[in-house]
């Protein structure tokens, strides 16, 4: 299995996240802008993952929530800026716990000869905020979100419609 990449450079606004995934460029794309396949790897496996909403276009809103064994839950939302099929998906990221706190995350898809690299870049308003959000544990639960999404993808077939 590809490893996934996590970079959080000292005093930069931004982290990197990558990871090569053996499956078409088109099928990535597909897979991670499908609704029903987001509670089949969004987020750590220890919580459920619902879609509340998620309206994949140019100024549409997702809305996830998540909820751990104790029923305590955790709800993220945001807007959808930029979709360009199947290379690069823009949208807003905010925590409803912690209202105020939006980031922008760039998504974007990159054919290699048949697999596909994916680099997240999520940028936050202030060091602060990716610090903040570094403490969270976002580094693990990035990574086991991709390595969710990439045993997915092995289940996944290419002819899934959108």
């Amino acid at each position: 299995m590809a490893k996934t990449r996590f970079a959080a450079e000292p005093g930069k606004k931004e982290i990197v996240i990558s990871h090569v995934f053996d499956a078409p460029r088109e099928r990535v794309f597909r897979t991670i802008t499908d609704p029903h396949f987001i509670p089949l790897w969004w987020g750590p496996k220890r919580l459920t993952t619902t879609v509340d909403k998620m309206d994949v276009q140019p100024g549409g809103t997702w809305r996830f929530i998540q909820r751990d064994t104790e029923d305590n839950t955790y709800a993220f939302h945001g807007v959808y800026r930029e979709i360009v099929p199947p290379e690069r998906l823009v949208s807003t990221f905010e925590y409803e716990g912690m209202p105020g706190h939006e980031l922008i995350e760039t998504v974007t898809l990159e054919d290699q000869n048949g697999r596909t690299l994916i680099t997240d870049t999520v940028l936050f308003k202030s060091v602060g905020d990716r610090e903040n959000t570094l403490q969270s544990g976002m580094e693990s639960g990035a990574i086991e979100s991709m390595e969710r999404f990439a045993d997915l993808l092995s289940t996944v077939n290419g002819d899934i419609k959108k």
